[in-house]
């Protein structure tokens, strides 16, 4: 506990930092990507989840501020909406609340309350890019903000230049990830071309609405509709939307 206790100093220490009214970089003060950020960050693979034990010290109950924080006990379905954050340079190199060294180049983030480690996926709710990342740290503690993202994360969602971005967050269940199911209704070079048709959808299948993705894959827009648990459940979606838009939606995994 001595050691999990000093990984909090150092995140408490972090968090405690307001960003300043214009800056580009990192969330933190003094924070930032770092001075020679490798060449290939575009090609940097998701994490990929795969079953792994709880770690023993890390998922106990924790104060912050006078706030006291329960993390979840299990891995479960988690889903959360809110700001994400980003750290790099200032605490590269430095131990996580796992014990395990911070690299702001892996695909890697920081939750107050998801078991460590765990898988989540993250979506920008400003253009539609998604990544996956493993949860092996604790924080942000700063009110607003639900999750840190590595820099390599933040890089691949578009906005290390802001600081923070309002994101979609889902935890992914390993085993299970492959279950997830969307109906995707085209792929386009152009994202002008995906919005359009997502505008289409939005007037004539209301209902749908929310959960509409505009997502960048490869060098590709793509339209999910989604997610879904099984073929059978996004089947007659797919039904839905070729009678209306009159169009053959694919289901795709993802």
């Amino acid at each position: 506990m001595k050691a999990f206790a000093a990984i909090l100093v150092l995140l408490l220490a972090a968090c405690a930092s307001a960003p300043p009214a214009s800056r580009k970089g990192g969330y933190y003060k003094d924070d930032g990507p770092g001075g020679e950020p490798p060449a290939n960050l575009d090609g940097i693979a998701d994490a990929v989840p795969r079953d792994e034990p709880l770690h023993r010290y890390a998922n106990r109950p924790y104060t912050v501020f006078g706030k006291e924080y329960v993390p979840l006990a299990s891995l479960q379905s988690f889903r959360q909406r809110g700001l994400a954050s980003w750290y790099g340079k200032r605490f590269h190199g430095q131990k996580t609340s796992s014990g395990e060294t911070y690299d702001m180049y892996a695909m890697s983030a920081a939750h107050p309350t998801l078991p460590i480690p765990s898988y989540a996926r993250v979506t920008h709710a400003g253009n539609g890019r998604s990544v996956v990342v493993r949860i092996n740290d604790r924080g942000p503690f700063h009110a607003g903000r639900i999750i840190d993202l590595s820099y390599a994360a933040a890089h691949k969602l578009g906005f290390v230049h802001l600081g923070s971005a309002e994101v979609e967050l889902e935890s992914i269940l390993p085993g299970a990830a492959e279950q997830a199911v969307y109906v995707q209704l085209g792929a386009f070079s152009s994202r002008d071309n995906a919005e359009s048709l997502r505008a289409r959808l939005a007037r004539e299948a209301a209902s749908l609405k929310a959960g509409v993705q505009v997502l960048l894959s490869g060098n590709l827009w793509r339209l999910h509709v989604g997610p879904y648990r099984s073929h059978e459940d996004a089947r007659p979606v797919a039904e839905l939307i070729e009678g209306l838009l009159q169009l053959k939606p694919l289901l795709v995994v993802r």
